[in-house]
């Protein structure tokens, strides 16, 4: 099928379902994530329900919680039934009071009663990313009769790739074995006998998600089980669903970084208004904040009027502060996030960027001093009798402003989430913009030291 067959618009359900016959699952999602809402719906309406269940399933799938709201609620709550527990709790947190009310008490008591647990959960836990259907098995039981067990219900588990070995008594998890040791081992063995030799890796419900994504990467886990205070297990967390999580995540992280308040749409979804509200906000902080520049520059006026030449060279030191402060911030958020560094090493980090930022400084400054030779020297530009103390001053104040934005862009993040905030907030443009300020001080303040007698 060509793209063009994706766009083109349709006016029934039965237009759409026979090219969905043609698809997979994923294209199937990219077909009617092109239809308008209408479509989408009574496509979801007429599909056989199994096919219905594997599409709402897909993260992939715009506005799932809206297209659940828009069917039948009979059918709404078949497919939800029907879905992976924390998928079909997804779109219950996205739907309004009164729609969850209404589909909730239509669900069979099984999926109901675990949707209600896995809503208990903050957003962004181990609780809330974990689904409930998981294998689990007596500790005492074989190989040939956990393999036995697996094969009646793996397909109504979202993962067959471990299973839980839990105390037959106290129902505490013991151990874990993977599918490839289980099918290795002879029937008859103790399945004890043939799983992992390391305890297991758990985790607290209430952990936060980009810490389970670290243990689940570190420890090279498919899925990892979340356990109560008394080692029972609640629920796994899998890996493509942490991949899910932490992809939105890091999308809502460089939108932040770039000024913008984060979108919880896709693009072309967001409307006119909404996009407005979402930039206005951080534009008018920044533009506020750069009128302090304007300050700046007023409360120099007098040094401007009589070197007028030094206004040649404001763009490219503001621009250079900015330029080594987000640099500096955007290694540190990174950091942060992996938890490569914690709050604690923040003096670290000062006395790394202190040397680093004094070194790019006077990488910079050294190239401005040659430039202004050259272009003196050339006949390009005159810049007076005192050209090499004005290119002293440029070279002298690159250090300092380079510096300095190394050192705050570095810094800030840190006092963000001390403060108890997303480190991702200190966006390039607010680093940039505070360098700008502070830079110009720095700059006119080495241009009165050096030049005092001279040009000024």
């Amino acid at each position: 099928m060509h793209n063009e067959d994706l766009l083109r618009p349709v006016t029934g359900a039965d237009d759409l379902i026979a090219p969905l016959a043609e698809l997979n699952t994923a294209d199937a999602v990219e077909y009617l994530n092109a239809q308008d809402r209408e479509d989408a719906t009574a496509v979801l309406a007429a599909l056989p329900q199994p096919r219905a269940v594997k599409i709402l399933e897909q993260p992939e799938l715009r506005d799932a919680s809206a297209l659940v709201a828009a069917l039948p609620p009979e059918l709404a709550a078949a497919l939800l039934g029907q879905m992976a527990d924390d998928r079909a709790t997804d779109i219950f947190h996205e739907l309004d009071a009164a729609q969850r009310e209404a589909l909730l008490w239509r669900l069979g008591t099984d999926a109901r009663l675990s949707i209600q647990k896995l809503m208990r959960y903050p957003p962004h836990t181990a609780g809330a990313l974990m689904t409930t259907e998981f294998v689990a098995v007596p500790a005492d039981w074989t190989v040939a009769r956990t393999l036995q067990y697996v094969r009646e219900v793996e397909r109504s588990r979202e993962t067959v790739y471990a299973i839980y070995l839990l105390d037959p008594r106290t129902r505490q998890l013991e151990q874990v074995v993977t599918m490839r040791r289980l099918i290795t081992g002879l029937p008859e063995t103790p399945i004890m006998e043939v799983a992992q030799v390391n305890p297991p890796i758990a985790v607290d419900p209430m952990l936060d998600q980009e810490e389970v994504a670290r243990l689940i990467r570190r420890h090279d886990l498919l899925a990892i089980p979340v356990v109560d205070a008394g080692g029972h297990v609640l629920g796994i967390v899998t890996v493509d669903d942490i991949l899910d999580t932490l992809i939105a995540e890091s999308t809502e992280d460089v939108q932040k970084f770039g000024g913008v308040e984060a979108l919880d749409k896709p693009y072309m979804h967001i409307g006119f208004g909404e996009m407005i509200r979402k930039r206005a906000g951080w534009l008018s902080v920044l533009f506020l904040g750069e009128m302090l520049t304007a300050s700046a520059m007023q409360h120099f006026e007098d040094e401007l009027s009589k070197a007028v030449v030094l206004t040649l060279f404001i763009p490219l030191i503001m621009s250079s502060g900015g330029n080594s402060g987000s640099q500096a911030t955007s290694l540190l958020i990174r950091s942060l996030a992996l938890r490569e560094l914690r709050l604690r090493d923040w003096w670290k980090v000062a006395l790394r960027e202190l040397p680093t930022g004094m070194v790019l400084g006077a990488i910079l400054g050294l190239l401005a001093i040659i430039r202004i030779a050259v272009w003196q020297n050339t006949g390009l530009y005159d810049y007076g009798a005192h050209w090499k103390m004005v290119a002293l001053t440029i070279g002298a104040a690159l250090v300092g402003i380079v510096t300095f934005g190394s050192l705050s862009g570095s810094m800030l993040p840190f006092v963000l989430q001390r403060l108890g905030f997303d480190p991702a907030s200190a966006s390039a443009p607010f680093v940039a913009t505070l360098v700008d300020v502070t830079g110009l001080v720095i700059y006119f303040s080495i241009a009165a030291a050096i030049l005092s007698g001279t040009l000024l």
